[in-house]
């Protein structure tokens, strides 16, 4: 028996601002979206367009309060070939929320405050 990675999901209060913030982060693209007929929720599917993992953003329509994310331990990492390059993007758009810089990896918060690790592609 073989499992095989799908996706991984973050409600969100804001869909448009978190699609845009994905897109330009990370450059991660809408592959899919689906809404309920009665418009009670919205779904995107955002993906790299290299592998088949993909994030689903979803969107209820009767959230409005700010998710409460706990601890936030929970996470998606993404790699990258310039991490020095992806690092000052980021800082430029102000979302660099923690640096390690002994491990060389540093995390970005999206708009509803979940964070990405983002590591250096090792060789």
């Amino acid at each position: 028996m073989e499992f095989t990675f799908m996706h991984n999901n973050f409600n969100v209060l804001d869909l448009d601002k978190s699609v845009a913030f994905y897109k330009k982060a990370l450059g991660l693209i809408e592959e899919r979206r689906m809404s309920a007929p009665d418009g009670s929720f919205t779904i995107v599917f955002m993906g790299d367009g290299r592998t088949g993992h993909q994030l689903e953003l979803t969107w209820l329509r009767d959230r409005t309060e700010p998710y409460n994310l706990g601890d936030n331990e929970i996470h998606l990492a993404l790699c990258v070939e310039d991490i020095e390059a992806a690092r000052k993007m980021h800082k430029e758009m102000n979302c660099v929320c923690f640096e390690n810089h002994d491990m060389g990896i540093y995390f970005i918060e999206d708009p509803d405050g979940y964070w990405v690790e983002i590591i250096p592609k090792r060789k």
